[in-house]
């Protein structure tokens, strides 16, 4: 009996250790919907992540799109203006982490005087497109 207690308390002192020296984390963002109010939800099928940095020169627009999955995204440099029709439009800046509008058309646009970089990170599913030309 007292080799399991010491057992036990060595392994508990080995998980807190871990634990207290795992680095400090910043959430950036944690939602349950998109940010015009859209309850998220995930496709059905096989888990598929995407991750990619969309660069966007000044001026440039993505063209009216729907995302038919998750897409959580942070803004790395520049600006993004996205017009989301009736629920209005938005600007993000730098450091601005989001989850963009689920299932409903909307139209980015660099509107800053530099490049726009997007990191964006699709929760998808195999054979799920990540993104579908919409119309407002």
């Amino acid at each position: 009996m007292k080799y399991i207690f010491l057992a036990a308390f060595t392994l508990c002192a080995t998980f807190a250790s871990a634990r207290d020296s795992y680095p400090p984390v910043e959430v950036l963002l944690q939602t349950e919907t998109s940010v015009i109010g859209e309850p998220l939800e995930y496709p059905a099928g096989t888990p598929q992540v995407t991750i990619a940095i969309v660069t966007m020169q000044p001026g440039e627009k993505t063209g009216w799109h729907r995302h038919d999955v998750p897409l959580a995204a942070y803004i790395l440099e520049g600006q993004v203006t996205v017009d989301y029709g009736n629920a209005g439009t938005r600007t993000y800046l730098a450091g601005d982490a989001l989850v963009e509008a689920f299932r409903s058309p909307h139209n980015g646009a660099n509107t800053g005087d530099g490049i726009a970089r997007i990191l964006a990170i699709f929760a998808g599913a195999d054979g799920v497109s990540n993104a579908a030309p919409a119309h407002p």
